[in-house]
């Protein structure tokens, strides 16, 4: 019996593995953005959501009026585009995507709290985009 349980494990990691190496990547919203520094891992401002925000693919969060959002990036737009932020949503409001950064317009929030102005322009890439 301790035999034939290797097969069943090994093909559920095979297919585990199969499943997460099938994202989606999608389109690009801008070819460069903002940070706190060169790897975009620290948090540029806090704001407060100013309205609800459905997010139409895998690329953006959810985010409901008054949530807190930690704000890690800016998308700098190009001429015609709109303007979108990276961040991560903490509260009681759609807890399964607390910790997951996602994009969201910019006009749907307000920046309360800057914690740098001193900000680097890095170029996106196909990551940035990418869906799981």
């Amino acid at each position: 019996m301790k035999g034939s349980m290797k097969y069943p494990v090994v093909i559920l990691l095979l297919v585990g593995l199969h499943q997460t190496s099938a994202g989606v990547r999608m389109d690009k919203l801008a070819d460069s953005k903002m940070c706190g520094d060169a790897e975009c891992s620290y948090v540029l401002s806090v704001a407060t959501a100013l309205d609800d925000f459905i997010a139409p693919d895998c690329r953006f969060i959810n985010i409901k009026k008054g949530q807190m959002v930690y704000v890690y990036s800016k998308l700098v737009p190009e001429e015609g585009a709109g303007v979108f932020w990276s961040g991560s949503v903490y509260s009681d409001h759609y807890v399964d995507q607390m910790g997951i950064i996602g994009y969201f317009p910019a006009s749907v929030v307000k920046e309360m709290l800057k914690f740098t102005e001193d900000a680097v322009t890095i170029p996106t890439a196909e990551m940035d985009f990418f869906c799981d």
